[in-house]
């Protein structure tokens, strides 16, 4: 059976509505969106995706991004929505998903999505972990995103709960428990960010007085093995891992300091597969091998710049990796060659 592509149009609505300033955000900088596009443009952009798309086994959304989507008036809230109408009509898009927080969720707000085929909502949580929440300024606690949570599901839209790790006062502990409890809400998909210090924010101010620290990249990778290999046993898709590199993060002009990375989920993969493959390094030293690994999995398995294969290579004669279809999951199969004369 053709595998079904999924592809989300993205819509940039930076700072419509949120009177909140969160220690770490700075959204025109992080979006690199900073003007409120036209309807015009909006339409115009859903045609110009749409003509991108190349397989035709495929499930479209739009995802209205970047700002707090349901404090927008309501007026403008629908002539955004009502936009997507007709291609929802057509059956050339096929849901509607959009970001928002936990604070901005009632029954009035849910029932006026439901009317306009909103199909998943977003809360940005970042932590559940109420002293987190406080030193991050994000103005709701911990209790407003289990609400807000059940709301959702009880209303029939499909909840997405994002995360962020190495916040003011976050720890690996706090991060986990977090995780935990994005499962234990019935997220059907998260997104895990590593907190970064953007230029004119709070935490900006604070690390140039030495009050906070980001993750290192390493420590960033180390903890989100764990949130990783967590979402996936509880079946949570996670959608997205580190911040899309808009121009401003990669050339540093906003980024004042923190763990980007513009392949950040490779990484974290690369790290679960040397997990699995240091067990081998403790036998058959100096013989060729193969490793059968799944077909999905061969780049993750030889690592990010071949980090994995290189290592093996240190222990080994020979490495070979052969994609195997029939392999599921990250169950590899190692071979040891035959020198041959």
């Amino acid at each position: 059976m053709e595998k079904i592509k999924h592809y989300t149009i993205p819509v940039f609505v930076p700072e419509l509505a949120c009177p909140f300033q969160c220690a770490f955000c700075n959204q025109e900088k992080i979006s690199g969106h900073q003007n409120i596009p036209t309807e015009k443009e909006i339409t115009d952009s859903f045609d110009a995706y749409l003509r991108s798309f190349r397989e035709t086994n495929r499930h479209v959304e739009v995802g209205f991004f970047g700002g707090t989507f349901t404090g927008i008036p309501l007026a403008e809230q629908e002539n955004y929505l009502r936009l997507v109408q007709p291609y929802l009509d057509a059956g050339t898009i096929h849901g509607i998903r959009l970001s928002t927080r936990p604070d901005y969720i009632n029954s009035a707000v849910l029932s006026i999505l439901k009317q306009y085929r909103v199909t998943t909502i977003e809360l940005g949580a970042q932590s559940l972990d109420d002293e987190v929440l406080k030193a991050s300024y994000r103005g709701h606690t911990a209790r407003q995103v289990e609400q807000a949570s059940e709301m959702i599901r009880d209303a029939g839209f499909d909840l997405g709960l994002q995360m962020m790790i190495g916040l003011p006062e976050d720890t690996l502990e706090k991060s986990l428990a977090t995780a935990q409890k994005i499962i234990e809400l019935g997220a059907s998909n998260t997104r895990i960010y590593p907190a970064l210090v953007i230029r004119d924010t709070a935490m900006h101010q604070w690390f140039r007085q030495g009050k906070y620290k980001p993750l290192s990249l390493e420590e960033a990778v180390e903890w989100s093995r764990p949130l990783l290999l967590m979402f996936e046993k509880a079946r949570v898709n996670v959608i997205r891992m580190g911040l899309h590199p808009s121009e401003s993060l990669l050339d540093h002009t906003d980024l004042v300091a923190g763990p980007f990375h513009p392949s950040f989920r490779e990484l974290v993969l690369t790290q679960i597969w040397k997990e699995l493959f240091i067990p081998l390094l403790r036998e058959n030293k100096g013989k060729k091998v193969e490793i059968q690994v799944p077909a999905a999995e061969l780049n993750a398995a030889i690592g990010h710049h071949s980090e994995n294969k290189k290592i093996l290579l240190r222990h080994f004669h020979e490495v070979k990796f052969v994609p195997v279809e029939k392999l599921k999951n990250r169950n590899f199969r190692l071979t040891i060659l035959p020198d041959q004369e």
